[in-house]
């Protein structure tokens, strides 16, 4: 199991000089990554940074962590400038990024600008984005569905090949059949307000198990899959990650926000370094 802090970038974390400290730290004490929302911080009456700007900050200030973001809501984004940024972001990185995607959970970041759909819409679009992504990634050309009149190829093309591992968020029976067509599924084990774990590994294990055998209906049981989990360990404890890597998680993302307590207290979990297991 490898170990990233999931930075909610909001309240003082929504200052980018402050997630940019965050992963300096991460980095010095031991952590292999570093995760973030994308978020306008509407709902939460807070503001967010541009998760891809800030992780180019992180790119640039550190040298091996895992730049992971987690998730991109493609239905508020177009398509063809996400592809642009992660070509962009992974270069920059020298090929650390994980591209986490998802359908958008937070409706402030839709209505509040005109922008609201159900989930079964926002679940399309979604899936329409990716089909495009996908290929453009790879240097392939691909249209612009519904709009563009020709294929087209995108750049810079990432350092990753064949491109940078796409992972699918969502606790949804259709996330799960849509992660198993990909290269990673993000799983939500806290609570709504950070406070307290709400998945135990019992119930991941299921899950993994109903993604493994999607995989094996789509002949990809054989490829690469990781399977990262939202969760709240503290300082140092391995117990419970323990028993989540026992369950097939193969990524802890130690929740980070500013309801789990002050910059400093966030710094003091960061510093303890990753709650590897025993």
């Amino acid at each position: 199991m490898r170990f990233a802090i999931d930075v909610a970038p909001l309240g003082d974390l929504s200052d980018p000089l402050a997630i940019v400290e965050l992963a300096r730290t991460a980095e010095a004490a031991g952590w292999d990554g570093l995760s973030i929302w994308d978020s306008t911080g509407v709902s939460m009456d807070s503001s967010a940074p541009d998760p891809f700007v800030a992780m180019a900050a992180v790119a640039a200030a550190t040298e091996r962590l895992r730049l992971i973001l987690s998730v991109i809501a493609l239905p508020r984004r177009r398509a063809h400038l996400v592809a642009q940024s992660v070509g962009t972001l992974d270069r920059l990185s020298g090929g650390r990024l994980v591209f986490g995607v998802g359908a958008g959970g937070d409706p402030g970041d839709f209505t509040a600008f005109g922008e609201g759909a159900l989930l079964p819409e926002r679940v399309a679009r979604m899936d329409a984005a990716l089909r495009r992504i996908d290929p453009w990634l790879r240097g392939e050309p691909a249209r612009a569905e519904g709009v563009g009149t020709l294929d087209v190829t995108l750049g810079p093309r990432p350092v990753q090949a064949p491109r940078p591992p796409i992972w699918l968020g969502g606790m949804r029976p259709g996330a799960l059949r849509r992660a198993a067509g990909w290269d990673g599924w993000i799983a939500i084990a806290v609570s709504d307000d950070g406070s307290s774990m709400v998945l135990g590994p019992e119930r991941l294990a299921e899950m993994v198990a109903t993604i493994q055998a999607e995989r094996v209906a789509l002949g990809r049981a054989d490829g690469p899959f990781d399977v990262a989990v939202f969760g709240l360990a503290g300082r140092g404890s391995g117990a419970v990650t323990g028993a989540f890597a026992d369950a097939g998680a193969t990524w802890w993302l130690e929740s980070l926000s500013p309801m789990r307590g002050s910059i400093d207290a966030l710094t003091a979990i960061v510093e303890a370094g990753p709650p590897r297991p025993v």
